[in-house]
């Protein structure tokens, strides 16, 4: 009895060990994921207000457009070189590439893709004048009588960077409660009380904390602009995180 008795506390000591050293990887790894969180936060502020400079800037007036003011709306009108469809990225998606006859400021002299079955696919032909709409070395859209097209790339994605930044921050709360847990089951192994299971984490609780973020900061995106929907995203995911990590961890758990 004596015997047996020393070998489950060898067994216990054993895994308290192997416990505190699980704990130390999920710490290392919640303060990685804390600096990555940092990293991606740090570019919400810049991708807001380039969005709120986007969505408050004006057409330039002569003296502007002389001068190329990057805060306005800068009209180019000029000549189509080419216009024709074309692949585009490594996936071939097929698009209606443009290209102006020179001398054209920029980025009005990069060539541009419309929508393959957009109007202006059927409008546009070598030889024809478009007018061409910039914002800061931006491509905004091009227009042919009276009929635009916007194209893609504006600054209106900054939502989307707090919902990677939340998949980041919900990932590293996880990691650290994981090594509490860690060091909490340690301790009990330790003295010889009764140890709470882990918490399973498997792929759909993974996804969760994925999908979750991203789906709300886009629905966030479409609702609302600029710092408005950086803040909804944030109390939204917080109304649905909380719960939702508190549920997780009691999952499962003995009564």
């Amino acid at each position: 009895m004596a015997l047996d008795t020393t070998v489950q506390r060898r067994m216990a000591l054993g895994r308290a060990r192997d416990e505190r050293m699980r704990a130390l990887a999920w710490a290392v790894l919640g303060l990685i994921l804390l600096g990555l969180s940092a990293a991606a936060g740090s570019r919400i502020s810049g991708a807001t207000a380039d969005e709120e400079a986007f969505l408050a800037a004006r057409p330039c007036v002569e003296t502007e457009a002389a001068r190329v003011t990057e805060d306005c709306l800068h009209t180019i009108r000029a000549t189509v070189l080419s216009a024709q469809n074309a692949k585009s990225g490594p996936k071939g998606v097929s698009v209606f590439r443009i290209r102006l006859r020179a001398p054209v400021p920029a980025p009005a002299d990069q060539p541009f893709d419309l929508n393959s079955n957009g109007d202006l696919a059927y409008l546009v032909k070598p030889g024809e004048e478009v007018e061409v709409t910039t914002w800061r070395g931006v491509q905004v859209s091009v227009r042919q009588d009276g009929v635009s097209e916007t194209l893609p790339g504006l600054p209106d994605e900054a939502t989307m960077y707090v919902g990677l930044t939340l998949v980041v921050v919900w990932t590293t709360a996880l990691a650290f409660v994981a090594a509490f847990g860690g060091v909490r089951r340690a301790g009990r192994l330790t003295t010889g009380r009764p140890v709470t299971p882990r918490v399973g984490f498997g792929w759909g609780k993974a996804l969760a904390v994925l999908i979750v973020p991203l789906v709300v900061s886009f629905l966030c995106m479409t609702l609302w602009d600029a710092w408005t929907a950086a803040a909804m995203t944030v109390a939204i995911w917080a109304l649905i995180a909380f719960p939702a990590t508190y549920a997780a961890l009691r999952w499962d758990r003995d009564e």
